[in-house]
């Protein structure tokens, strides 16, 4: 894990994914999977399929498959092991059945199935047999590392963050 010391107290300050904005976490995340990991391709019916069955039509983003490829890889650091009905469960939404009520509907089990797939191929997260997937030492690593990079980008930003780094 990161660990920032700062030297006049000796106070140690941990940075995880949980201390950044996930959405930013995720889309610096989608963009290293897409240049660098050769592993995480979208299939060939990406482009044509819905998410759940409670879409009406696909993803306008052309680059989606990445994007919900460390959305996963995110939620399982967040809450593994899980395994993928709870991930379908997580990604589903409101099923609009016309006049009658709304229910709950579940996401597309593929998507999400080939999605740990292929994470699983580029040896980000590993399986345990009855209790899901989790993620592996390789796939902490990477997560840490972005986690700074954003954490410093954050800083620059708003000046005012750095001084939950140094633990004051």
């Amino acid at each position: 894990m990161i660990l920032l010391q700062e030297k006049s107290r000796g106070k140690r300050i941990l940075i995880t994914p949980n201390d950044v904005p996930a959405s930013r976490l995720i889309e610096k995340l989608a963009k290293y999977l897409k240049e660098n990991v050769d592993a995480v391709t979208p299939p060939a019916w990406a482009n044509i399929s819905k998410t759940g069955v409670h879409k009406e039509k696909q993803p306008q983003d052309p680059a989606w498959w990445y994007t919900r490829c460390a959305s996963i890889f995110r939620k399982i650091y967040t809450h593994g092991p899980i395994g993928t009905e709870k991930l379908r469960a997580d990604y589903g939404g409101r099923k609009n059945r016309g006049v009658k009520p709304n229910r709950a509907a579940k996401a597309g089990g593929s998507i999400i199935r080939k999605a740990l797939q292929q994470l699983e191929t580029a040896g980000y997260i590993e399986t345990l047999k009855p209790r899901g997937r989790r993620v592996t030492h390789e796939g902490r690593k990477l997560l840490q590392e972005l986690t700074e990079d954003l954490s410093k980008e954050l800083v620059k930003e708003l000046p005012e963050l750095e001084k939950y780094q140094k633990g004051e």
